[in-house]
Order: structure tokens, then C-alpha cells, then sequence
């Protein structure tokens, strides 16, 4: 083969996510060569290219022709699922390669898998990046944010094309180099966990509104496209206004009302909360919404519940509650309780990444962060800009509540966010995820807790000792004997 006609990278796993990364790479206007393991992929893919504007890729049916078709050194991008399939891959694929060449996995990777790879990749010579992808498909076609983390190097090698491929936002491409070792991964990871916290405000939101506010999906549609056009503009909120306008082609009625309550999840939400407990970092939001995910598999057990509950003598609340509601305050209620909310989920989501930064010494920039996640991402958000700028102020910032900023916002909105978590507890709605944020926020907010009680319990059973406010030192006490003596 001709140097001159060598691809300038190549992407390995053609799935719906690799096929249309590989198109973008080559729209973007740089020669590709793809490969997958089941060949009907790669002339899927050849189909494509040619139908979307004859664009430079090139299929590869073997993973020597495929490697040997790319210009040195050579980077390799490959979209396969997480755990062992990617190892099959590399094996196959690092049989061919040379030292100085550079594997990019692109797939939602547990970031130690990742760190085992990067050393496995060094002793053949070999770079290694694990990089996070998000924006779903249509993000990979026409611009994803990206989380590259990994040899720094090997970052350069692709930095010209990752610069193209992301999506453009005003402020530069939604993508950066994130850090050493899992980093990537970690923080692919962790904007999944804000992701489901985000999903699950939205949910409550449109319960709120629907049941006790009594709105029809119209007036669903039109108050989200209104939010969206407001301080909650996202890519979440915009798409939420799309699904309450669909019809359902099946029957009478909207589609939205005929899907099943029961959610999927692929594990990354339960990732990070594993990884917030283990590092000590409160996420509860974040954690509210993957125990809501398992609640709702629970269809059966909850039909049954609500069956014998009844029969028990409960009523349902929610008319009562609507019939004395003033619709119009409680829609704008409802926005300012998602909002406050939802920066509570992203700032545990920033706390649980400094954890980590700290832990690993990975040195995250979480202006930057926020940064790529204005664009191409499934979190991108207007909001995200004054994150960004946030952390720019104080790279320090103990978290996003206390930015001079968002502190006025929090407590502006704060009296419209108790009143409708108090409204949807007394009419018998669960709102997990707006409790789980505001309990962060007064549990986070207060000088004292009632920790000191608990703390107390400790020295009483277990002689764990405890500390006093106003002298050094550690201090155990003899509790049953003196209450005893006393009473």
C-alpha cells in the first residue's frame, strides 16, 4: 500500500456509537479506516460513508490489514463492550501494532480496567488513552464531549482530530485532556451519576406538575419548551418537551402515558455512588435516583403495595391537595425547586471528581470539566458555563452552594423549593431526588448538627470517644454509670 494513501486512524467496533464516530472523524475530514469482527459491519459502514457524501473511510476485514492501513504512529480508537471484549480486541489488535502506536478505548470502562491496560499497553511499547464518549448517538455523528485521560502524549497524537470531532461550543471544542491514568473514565463516569440525578429531578418535576398540578401533556410540552428557553435551558429539558408531544401510534392519546414505569440502567449511576461511599463523599441525589431505578423495577410488588395499602384504609391525597392549588405559582415553583436542586446533584457530582483528583493526584481542572460538558454531552446545559466560571473564581471552591453566585440563586429559590417537596408530601408524591437535595443543602448549610448525640451513643457503646467544643484532646465517659448515679 501507498504511504501517501495510509488512513490517519482507525476505529475498531462498528456498532451504532462507532460507525457514527467513524463518519464524523471522516467528515471532519480525515482519512479513516474501520474494522469490526463481524464483516457485515464493515460494509455497513462503507454504505454509509459513500450515501453521506463520499466520505474518506475505508473497511478492513482482518485486524492486520486494518492495523498495517494506518500512518504511523499509528492511533486506533475501539468502541466494543466494557470488560473482556475490549482485551479480546486489544490482543487482537496489539499483535500487529509497534512501539510508539496508541489505543484509545472509547467505551464506558471502569477506570481500573483502564489503568491495568495502560500498564499492560507500556510493556509492549504501546500508549493507551480510556476515553469517555457521551452525547449518545447523535452526539458521536455531529459532535460528542469527550474525556480523554491517559498518556498525555498519546493525547497529542490525536489532539488535531478530537479538536474537530467534539462538539464546538463558544468558549473551544468539548473536549480537553483530563489527566493521568483512569481519569477519562472516572469522570465519564461520574457525569453518568449527575446524568440519572438530572433524569430523576426532571421525573419529579412532571409528577408534581401532572398530579398534583393536574396539566395535560400540551401543557406539559409548552412549560418545558418555556424552561428551556430560561435558566434550565439543556439538552435534557429540551428533549423532555419533545416526548410529551408525540402521539402514540397504537391507540388513542399520547405516547408517553403508554410506556411501562420501569427503568434500565447499564451501571455506571451504581459505579458512582459505590465509589462515593468509598471515598466518603455525600452524593444522596445522585443516590436517591439509582434507588429509584430499583424501586421501579419492582412493577409487581408495587402494584400489589398500592392493592393492600388501599385495602388497609389509605386514601389517596392528591385531590384534596389539587383542588386548592394555584396552577401558575406552582409551575414556576416547580422550575425554581428543579433548579436549586439540580445544582445540589452537580455539586456532590464535582465533590465525589475532587475526592478523587485528591486521591489519585490527577490534578482535574473542574472549570474546565464543566467546560466540555457545554456541548455534545447529554448534561450539557446553559448553567454549566456559570459552573465553569465558578471554579474559575476559586479553583478551591469547597462546593458549588457556597459560590457567592449560586449562594444567592439557593437562597432566592429556597422557600419555592420547600413548598413544593411539602406540597408532594402531603399529597403523597415521592419527590427522592428534590428531598435528597435539600436535605444536602440544610444538613450542608448548618454550623451544628446533631452529630453530637450520635457521637455520644458511640462513647457509650463501643468507648469510640468523642471530642468536645471547647477543650483539645479526645475524651471517654463512664454514660450508664453517671445517668444511673444521677437518676
Amino acid at each position: 500500500m501507498e504511504a501517501a494513501t495510509l488512513s490517519r486512524i482507525g476505529l475498531a467496533g462498528l456498532a451504532v456509537m462507532g460507525q457514527n464516530l467513524a463518519l464524523n472523524i471522516a467528515e471532519k475530514g480525515f482519512p479513516i479506516s474501520v474494522y469490526n469482527r463481524t464483516t457485515s459491519k464493515v460494509d455497513e459502514t462503507l454504505d454509509r460513508a459513500h450515501n453521506e457524501g463520499q466520505l474518506p473511510l475505508t473497511g478492513h476485514y482482518t485486524p492486520r490489514d486494518f492495523v498495517l492501513s494506518i500512518q504511523k504512529p499509528r492511533s486506533v480508537i475501539i468502541l466494543v463492550k466494557a470488560g473482556a471484549p475490549v482485551d479480546q480486541t486489544i490482543a487482537a489488535l496489539a499483535a500487529h501494532m509497534e512501539p510508539g502506536d496508541t489505543i484509545i478505548d472509547g467505551g464506558n470502562e471502569w477506570y481500573e480496567n483502564t489503568e491495568r491496560r495502560i500498564v499492560e499497553a507500556a510493556d509492549k511499547g504501546l500508549l493507551y488513552l480510556g476515553m469517555g464518549v457521551s452525547g449518545g448517538e447523535e452526539g458521536a455523528r455531529n459532535g460528542p464531549s469527550l474525556m480523554p485521560g491517559g498518556s498525555f502524549e498519546a493525547y497529542n497524537n490525536i489532539k488535531d482530530i478530537v479538536a474537530k470531532v467534539a462538539a464546538q461550543v463558544e468558549d473551544g471544542p468539548c473536549v480537553t485532556y483530563i489527566g493521568e491514568g483512569g481519569s477519562g473514565n472516572f469522570v465519564k463516569m461520574v457525569h453518568n451519576g449527575i446524568e440519572y440525578g438530572d433524569m430523576q429531578l426532571i421525573s419529579e418535576a412532571y409528577d408534581v406538575l401532572k398530579n398534583v398540578g393536574g396539566l395535560s401533556n400540551d401543557e406539559l410540552a409548552e412549560i418545558f419548551d418555556e424552561w428551556n428557553r430560561g435558566e434550565l435551558e439543556s439538552f435534557l429539558i429540551e428533549i423532555t418537551a419533545d416526548i410529551f408531544k408525540v402521539k402514540d401510534e397504537h391507540g388513542e392519546g399520547w405516547l408517553v402515558d403508554k410506556i411501562l414505569d420501569k427503568t434500565g440502567m447499564k451501571g455506571t449511576g451504581k459505579w458512582t455512588v459505590q465509589q462515593a461511599a468509598e471515598l466518603s463523599v455525600a452524593a444522596p441525589t445522585i443516590a436517591a435516583s439509582l434507588d429509584c431505578r430499583y424501586l421501579s423495577g419492582l412493577k409487581d410488588e408495587r402494584e400489589a403495595a398500592a392493592k393492600v395499602l388501599s385495602d388497609a384504609g389509605l386514601k389517596e391525597e392528591v385531590g384534596s391537595v389539587r383542588s386548592g392549588i394555584d396552577k401558575k405559582r406552582l409551575i414556576d415553583d416547580v422550575r425554581q425547586a428543579l433548579y436549586a436542586s439540580k445544582i445540589c446533584s452537580y455539586a456532590q457530582g464535582m465533590n465525589l471528581l475532587r475526592a478523587k483528583s485528591v486521591e489519585k493526584n490527577w490534578n482535574l481542572n473542574f472549570g474546565e470539566l464543566a467546560r466540555i460538558w457545554k456541548g455534545g454531552c447529554i448534561i450539557r446545559a446553559v448553567f454549566l458555563d456559570r459552573i465553569k466560571k465558578a471554579y474559575q473564581r476559586n479553583p478551591n471552591l469547597a462546593s458549588l452552594v457556597v459560590d457567592p453566585d449560586f449562594a444567592k440563586e439557593m437562597v432566592q429559590r429556597q422557600a419555592a423549593w420547600r413548598r413544593v417537596v411539602g406540597l408532594a408530601i402531603s399529597a403523597g408524591i415521592s419527590t427522592p431526588g428534590m428531598c435528597a437535595s435539600l436535605a444536602y443543602f440544610d444538613t450542608y448549610r448548618r454550623a451544628r448538627l446533631p452529630a453530637n448525640l450520635v457521637q455520644a451513643q458511640r462513647d457509650l457503646f463501643g468507648a469510640h470517644t468523642y471530642e468536645r467544643v471547647d477543650r483539645e484532646g479526645a475524651f471517654h465517659t463512664e454514660w450508664t454509670k453517671l445517668a444511673r448515679k444521677s437518676g
